[in-house]
């Protein structure tokens, strides 16, 4: 069967669509898409801005979104060896809905540390027995 001619089902675990919704989701990822809409930037400069991912992550990450078409990488024959990473056209649309995504998450971070704490709470609550 051609699963090109199936419409896409995130609900279905076979479905292709359910790999990409993952790589999307994946913290590295979306951090890297979101500092590549600024232009093409150097592996140590998008590592700088990434903060605490380590070389082999962004690596493995950069390669699997150039890998799914997402970004490009281009090497500059000079010394010492200079490679740029930049959005495709196809990374490029991703930063609208991460952009929606990061909002929310920076605007929702009170109440969700606060649910968070009223959990922790309710937990250690009845662990004492309280």
């Amino acid at each position: 069967m051609d699963t090109n001619m199936l419409p896409a089902n995130i609900l279905d675990p076979d479905c292709p669509s359910r790999v990409i919704f993952q790589r999307i989701g994946d913290k590295w990822a979306s951090l890297v898409v979101q500092v590549l809409a600024d232009g093409p930037i150097r592996f140590s400069e998008l590592r700088k801005m990434v903060h605490v991912v380590t070389p082999k992550v962004l690596t493995q990450t950069l390669r699997t979104l150039e890998r799914d078409g997402l970004i490009t990488r281009t090497v500059h024959a000079q010394v010492p060896p200079r490679v740029d990473y930049e959005l495709t056209e196809l990374g490029a649309s991703l930063l609208e809905p991460l952009t929606l995504l990061r909002l929310w998450a920076e605007d929702h971070v009170p109440s969700i540390l606060k649910a968070r704490d009223a959990y922790d709470d309710a937990r250690d609550d009845a662990l004492i027995g309280g």
